[in-house]
């Protein structure tokens, strides 16, 4: 399939020229068949056998998500906790992994318990490529994770400086590149081996599917064909339905994404203007990671944030609760715009202080949103 043009705006609008080879149709099929006939020969002639992982619905979506990250191919899974999962699973017991302090809490917490119990060498290490470099100096590991901007507090990490390290090492690079999207940052060209996202995010960007992806650059890498038993065996794989309303929400992608990046750097201006708030925002030349982001994202900083109230807890509820348009929910990457207080949702092992609100902006008129945070900040 090719939609005759290398610009993600227009391959992923025209689904990278799909058409439906009976109908003709424009919008592409569900798959909902979990098995599929042999020939008299026993061959598989639709080259399906099984859905657990066969299934034909997966195939645009990842094709589309493999064209934007400039990978060799990319699996779907029945999460972004399932495809980054699938990766560690891969490894052996014993092996040694490296992931950053600050990361998405549910993967650190699996890392922290079941990577552990599964016999992985886990360390957690400052969210900069010296402190990478540093800690694979002192002890080798067969798989390196990072992420950037870094959920909640968005620091920037050099995943150039990271890879390079890595390549010394003898490391594998996997980047959770969820927040950015590909449409602002490509790890595999940095160097990365492997790229995660939570599908459920940006990629989708409706708020109404679960589901994961990984990434490579190198097919017959060895620990991507782990990955691939882990899907066909452990079966954590992305419903029919899921798997084509994701590739529907990637078809308006360029858009949502451009447009909630832009609303979230006037947000951004505007909050740090009033003076009595900290913004946490990597396209703020007062970011202290602005200059690496402004190196390696191109085209915009994405469309999370987090503000510091001040105040305490006691404020940031208060801010949080005098919020109209602003949902009061998880996730993040939807075209609405939620706010989130990160410590009571990741508990007293969370690393963020106890004023901040997560912002993940949506695709509104951005005078409404910025109309709406400083009403609710002037009333706390």
């Amino acid at each position: 399939m090719s939609a005759g043009s290398d610009k993600p705006a227009t391959y992923l609008a025209q689904a990278l020229g799909h058409v439906e080879p009976a109908s003709r149709g424009l919008a592409p099929a569900i798959y909902p068949a979990t098995t599929y006939e042999r020939d008299a020969d026993l061959t598989l002639p639709g080259g399906a056998e099984y859905a657990r992982d066969d299934n034909p619905g997966y195939t645009l979506a990842e094709e589309m998500l493999a064209k934007l990250e400039g990978g060799a191919e990319a699996m779907l899974y029945a999460s972004g906790m399932a495809a980054a999962v699938a990766l560690f699973q891969s490894l052996r017991s014993g092996d040694s992994v490296i992931a950053p302090e600050v990361m998405y809490f549910g993967l650190k917490a699996w890392l922290q318990d079941f990577g552990e119990r599964f016999g992985l060498n886990v360390r957690f290490v400052a969210n900069d490529a010296d402190a990478y470099a540093a800690a694979l100096k002192e002890r080798p590991a067969k798989l390196v994770w990072a992420e950037t901007p870094a959920n909640p507090l968005w620091q920037v990490t050099d995943l150039a400086a990271v890879a390079e390290a890595c390549r010394a090492a003898g490391a594998k690079l996997g980047v959770d590149n969820t927040v950015p999207t590909p449409l602002f940052t490509r790890p595999l060209e940095l160097g990365a081996d492997y790229v995660m996202h939570s599908a459920t995010k940006s990629l989708n960007g409706h708020s109404d599917v679960v589901a994961g992806a990984l990434v490579t650059g190198n097919a017959d890498d060895p620990l991507w064909q782990g990955a691939h038993v882990q899907r066909h065996k452990g079966g954590a794989i992305a419903g029919p339905f899921e798997a084509w309303l994701l590739a529907r929400g990637m078809r308006t992608l360029a858009v949502r994404v451009e447009r909630a990046a832009a609303n979230a750097m006037r947000i951004a201006e505007a909050l740090e203007a009033r003076g009595d708030v900290t913004v946490l925002y990597p396209g703020l030349p007062s970011h202290p990671g602005h200059a690496i982001a402004k190196r390696q994202m191109t085209g915009g900083f994405g469309s999370m944030m987090s503000v510091l109230t001040g105040g305490g807890q006691e404020r940031a509820y208060r801010v949080k609760a005098g919020l109209r348009l602003f949902r009061r929910a998880t996730s993040l990457g939807g075209v609405e715009s939620l706010v989130e207080h990160r410590r009571m949702v990741e508990g007293p092992t969370s690393m963020a202080p106890d004023d901040l609100l997560r912002l993940s902006v949506g695709i509104e008129d951005a005078d409404d949103l910025i109309a709406d945070l400083m009403q609710a900040l002037d009333g706390a």
